[in-house]
This record gives structure tokens, sequence and C-alpha cells, in this order.
């Protein structure tokens, strides 16, 4: 805002790659989690359990929840969240990282 005002909303953008050492650990827990959730009717729990038996990249999705990345923060209160998870082939853990590549380079702050 250039009138001196700023918003009380903040977007923060968060970017994170995992490593799936233990496939089989992993879905398990996303099966449990969504097996315990009370709140998921059993037509949408049958389609969840499904896909997330298919693919680790959504078991994961199942058990992260920005709400926990936020929940602790003083001063804050969490009002929108989405996210998303796929599989990364092209993925080289032992490149230097790039902004410029995670479609960060105009987030970046500028060198001086």
């Amino acid at each position: 805002m250039s009138n001196g005002e700023t918003s009380r909303f903040v977007r923060l953008h968060v970017e994170l790659v995992m490593e799936v050492t233990d496939a089989a650990r992993l879905t398990g827990a996303a099966l449990d989690h969504i097996g315990g959730d009370p709140s998921l009717p059993d037509d949408q729990r049958r389609q969840a359990l499904d896909t997330v038996r298919e693919d680790p990249a959504e078991a994961l999705a199942h058990l992260v929840d920005p709400f926990d990345l936020v929940t602790a923060v003083p001063g804050t209160e969490l009002a929108h969240a989405s996210w998303s998870s796929e599989e990364m082939t092209d993925y080289d853990p032992d490149a230097e990282w790039d902004a410029a590549e995670w479609d960060l380079a105009d987030d970046a702050p500028a060198e001086a």
C-alpha cells in the first residue's frame, strides 16, 4: 500500500522439499490419520485412503497441516491456508539452490 497504510493480512510463502525415506511408514501414518479423523464422511474417507495408498506425495499432504506451522506464532491468527504436494522427478538434492528456479526471484531482496 503506497499511502503508508499497512495491511493486517500477510501472505507467507513456504516451499518445502521432503525426501521420503520410508514410503511404507509414511503411508501407514497417513492411513492411520485418515482412519482416525471423525470429521471425514465415509465416501471421502474411502477416496482419501485409496489416494494415499497410491501416492506418497498424497500421504504427506494428509499429514502436513499449515495450521500446525503457525499456531504458536504470537499475535497472529491463520485466515486462510492451502497446500498441495507432488512428486519431483527432476529434483537434484546436490544442486545449488537458486531462487529463480523456485519462482522466488521476484520475492528475493535486492542485493546492495
